[in-house]
């Protein structure tokens, strides 16, 4: 299987602890494709449906369906940044982001960590 910048699969999140969050979700991937291609981790965004977001933030980025290829309007929460095992991974993704939201996203992920 081999796992792409800017693809998003539905992973399981859980075991959590306390504010992670937990659950089947949307995940982005971030980290580089040869990162990737690695016996490593996979860096990710985790996403949340649209709706539980009401509010717009700079940490944030607020994905269509249509920008996204999945069933519903996703928020990505960029100070929610993980590395997976590539078991948790299904497959095939279940949508992908182009250059320009792509950019969007690495814009939110520099303000959360100061960069």
């Amino acid at each position: 299987m081999t796992i792409q910048r800017g693809a998003i699969y539905f992973v399981n999140l859980n075991p959590v602890k306390g504010r992670e969050q937990s659950g089947k979700r949307p995940v982005l991937v971030l980290s580089i494709d040869p990162i990737n291609q690695l016996p490593l981790v996979v860096t990710v965004v985790v996403g949340t449906k649209g709706e539980n977001i009401s509010r717009d933030y700079p940490t944030n980025v607020r994905v269509s369906s249509e920008e996204s290829g999945l069933p519903l309007e996703t928020v990505f929460l960029c100070f929610q940044i993980r590395s997976l095992d590539t078991t948790r991974f299904p497959p095939e993704p279940a949508g992908q982001l182009g250059k320009e939201k792509m950019n969007e996203i690495e814009a939110a992920v520099r303000y959360c960590l100061g960069l």
